[in-house]
Formats: C-alpha cells, sequence, structure tokens
C-alpha cells in the first residue's frame, strides 16, 4: 500500500516554541490512526502541517505524494477531508445541512451563486443518509445537536471523495451518548475498505472506534510511540505520556484507561 502521508524530521517552531520535534510518521492506505497526547503535545499543529494548513519549519511532510513547498495547496487541499473546530466555526447557522454538505463540492462554506447537478444533490443526501442525518436535510445548521453537527462535518469531509480523511476532535463537546453515536458512525466508516486512510486526533482512548488500526501518541511535540495500535495503547507509552500510572483495558472493539492504584496499600 502507498503512503498518504510520509513525514521525515518534521518540526515545527514558533519563535521560541518548539511545537513539532523531529517527528516522522507514515500513514498508508487503508489504515485507520488515532492521534492522542495531553493539552499542548502538538496534536494540532500535526494536524495542520497534515491538511496542508501548515508547512514545517524543517523536515520533509508528504502528503498523498506531493511534498509541502513544492506543490500548490491549493490544488492539494480539496484532496483532504477535514473536520474541525476552526472549520465549524466558519458555518452560518442559517445555512441548510444540504446546502452544507452539496457546498463542499465547490470547496465553499455557506452556498451561494454556485449552481449543482443532480449527481451533487444525489451524493450529498446518500451521505447524509449514511451518516444518520438524513432525517434533517433540511434543517439549519443552527437547530442542529452538537452530535447532529458533528455527523454532518463528516458528511461534508467525504462529499469529494477524498483520499484523506482528518479528523481533528470531533468527539469535543459531546454528551456520553452523543459521543457514543459518534463512535458508532466512525466504527462504520473504519470497518467500509471503501474509505480513505483515516486519522482522528482525541484526548480519550475511550473515543477509539472498533475498527481502528493504529495509533500515534505525542508529548511536549514529540512522538512517544507509533505503530499498530495493540503496541502503542499501552499501560507503559499512556503513563509515560500523561505522567501518572495508568491501566488499559480493551473489551468488544473498546479501548478504556483508568489511573491505577496497585501500587497503594
Amino acid at each position: 500500500m502507498s503512503a498518504v502521508i510520509e513525514f521525515a524530521d518534521v518540526t515545527v517552531r514558533r519563535g521560541d516554541a518548539l511545537l513539532l520535534d523531529n517527528v516522522n510518521w507514515t500513514v498508508r492506505e487503508g489504515e485507520r490512526w488515532v492521534l492522542l497526547g495531553p493539552n499542548g503535545a502538538g496534536k494540532t499543529t500535526l494536524m495542520s502541517v497534515a491538511s496542508a494548513q501548515m508547512h514545517p519549519t524543517s523536515g520533509v511532510a508528504g502528503i498523498l505524494g506531493e511534498v509541502l513547498g513544492a506543490v500548490d495547496v491549493f490544488d492539494l487541499r480539496p484532496r483532504i477531508g477535514l473536520t474541525s473546530a476552526v472549520l465549524a466555526e466558519r458555518i452560518p447557522r442559517g445555512e441548510t445541512v444540504r446546502d452544507l454538505v452539496v457546498s463542499a463540492a465547490y470547496g465553499v462554506v455557506g452556498r451561494w451563486r454556485e449552481e449543482y447537478d443532480e449527481m451533487d444533490h444525489a451524493q450529498a443526501e446518500a451521505l447524509l443518509s449514511e451518516l444518520g442525518c438524513g432525517g434533517f436535510m433540511d434543517r439549519t445548521f443552527g437547530t442542529l445537536s452538537e452530535g447532529e453537527r458533528k455527523r454532518v462535518q463528516i458528511a461534508r469531509a467525504l462529499m469529494t471523495d477524498p483520499e484523506l480523511l482528518l479528523l481533528d476532535e470531533p468527539g469535543a463537546g459531546l454528551d456520553l451518548g452523543g459521543r457514543e453515536d459518534l463512535v458508532s458512525t466512525l466504527a462504520v466508516l473504519a470497518y467500509d475498505e471503501s474509505s480513505p486512510a483515516t486519522v482522528l486526533v482525541s484526548h480519550h482512548v475511550e473515543e477509539i472506534p472498533p475498527g481502528f488500526t493504529h495509533a500515534l501518541v505525542l508529548k511536549d511535540g514529540r512522538v512517544m510511540a507509533a505503530g499498530p495500535i495493540d503496541e502503542v495503547i499501552t499501560d507503559s507509552v499512556l503513563s509515560a505520556t500523561f505522567g501518572m500510572p495508568l491501566r488499559v483495558t480493551h473489551e468488544d472493539g473498546r479501548w478504556q484507561a483508568r489511573r491505577s492504584h496497585r501500587h497503594l496499600g
């Protein structure tokens, strides 16, 4: 399988701050990655580079066979499906769900005078139905629950048939029911062989959907571990990353991490 992300010694500095420190990372077609780490670990910065929104200070960032700095990012970005809090804030609250998704075909947020053919509308409706949004296609984005908004944004990210799907903390702000609904949705995508290579950013192992194959753990801009998920989501790796003794369990396809008190008494 060919690489869709291939980073070699990727470093990002902003003034005196070192945001990413010599990150080496390869994501191949068909893989589903989760990116974990504490606040300030560099997760958002890494996603900004992976989505061609930011260039590294040094190192080589290969994305979909192109190298940042040697490619027009405006040609590269449409090949990447992205959901993020920053993008969500740009969505007009009065935009209908149907228009929000179909407008991704033009790479715009907020429908204006663009014209879409029947195939565009059919694809948008099919995606919304597949993601459990078929019942509110004609509602406005501002009337949706947080969980519904997350699913609609994923449908929009998939509208252009991307070769790479980046989901930056889609579980943020969700209650328990919304989180479980989202995890189920992402598990369906993960098991679908036609889905693009996917990277999911999260703070919590409980948000990792079944079907995810690999994990990368960051701390202070450095890679603590990366590889097959069973080899990375371990007691030792997470304890070192989060600075406390943690016990990790994996049951029925779901992960949990709890503070270990075995050293007490």
